[in-house]
């Protein structure tokens, strides 16, 4: 995993990546102000108390709440903002150390909205459900990582692992090695509950987990689990960057240049 992770963000050094990762860094700092500033315009218009410094007080008191339930969101504001470019991503790192891959399968758009909007929707309301927990030590770090883990490591293994496989090859994939998803995801939640360095997760989050896919899925095929032709090109088999790869082609040449 730590071999993993190193790798994902040397890939931060990609041009391609890097033009990826400012724009998504742009974006989500842009949604996230212009949610806090909502939030605190919508308080303004609520009356709570007839005594003005009550009323002061509780909407101080509520517009705190709102921003920090603002932030608990970020990994998934984060993860919308960047979702229709996170496909790029997942391209550069195949590229570079799976280069014998075939092109994966493009991913409509249609599909990659309705994907994005579930993660959203399933990260607000569960995190809307849990909120109590987290004003209760030591439980809500438990909690939090717990939740966000499981959620990031299900929604960029689906990103990840949907590009090359059927739904019931990556469900298979995924039940062998949900564990080890499962700290890929925690790791994931680390990175994306640090301030400022958490704008970087959803680059380096996906970056990440096609290494650790790619890890998993080589193993399902050695093992019988998926097909043979699940996802590599028919090439012999090599270590590159760490992990068992295929040996080296030109597949950039098979996606047309």
């Amino acid at each position: 995993m730590i071999k993993f992770a190193r790798l994902a963000f040397a890939q931060l050094n990609d041009p391609p990546v890097r033009r990826i990762l400012w724009f998504s860094i742009a974006i989500t700092v842009a949604s996230l102000v212009v949610l806090v500033l909502l939030a605190w315009e919508a308080l303004a218009w609520v009356t709570f108390f007839e005594d003005g410094t009550l009323e002061w007080l509780a909407d101080v008191v509520a517009g705190l709440g709102m921003t920090v339930l603002v932030i608990l969101l970020t990994p998934a504001v984060v993860g919308l903002a960047s979702s229709f470019f996170l496909e790029s991503v997942a391209d550069a790192v195949e590229d570079r150390h799976y280069p014998a891959l075939p092109p994966a399968r493009e991913q409509p758009i249609a599909e990659a909205i309705v994907l994005a909007l579930r993660f959203t929707g399933l990260v607000l309301v569960l995190n809307l459900l849990a909120l109590p927990l987290y004003f209760i030590p030591p439980l809500n770090l438990f909690v939090f990582y717990a939740l966000n883990g499981y959620l990031l490591s299900k929604e960029y293994y689906e990103l990840v692992a949907l590009r090359r496989l059927d739904r019931a090859s990556a469900r298979t994939v995924w039940r062998r090695g949900r564990g080890r998803f499962f700290v890929a995801g925690l790791l994931i939640a680390g990175l994306a509950s640090v301030p400022v360095a958490g704008l970087l997760t959803p680059v380096v989050a996906t970056a990440f987990m096609v290494h650790v896919f790619e890890m998993a899925r080589q193993r399902a095929q050695r093992r019988g689990d998926i097909g043979p032709g699940a996802g590599v090109s028919g090439a012999g088999v090599g270590v590159q960057g760490g992990a068992d790869v295929p040996q080296k082609t030109d597949r950039r040449g098979e996606r047309g240049g």
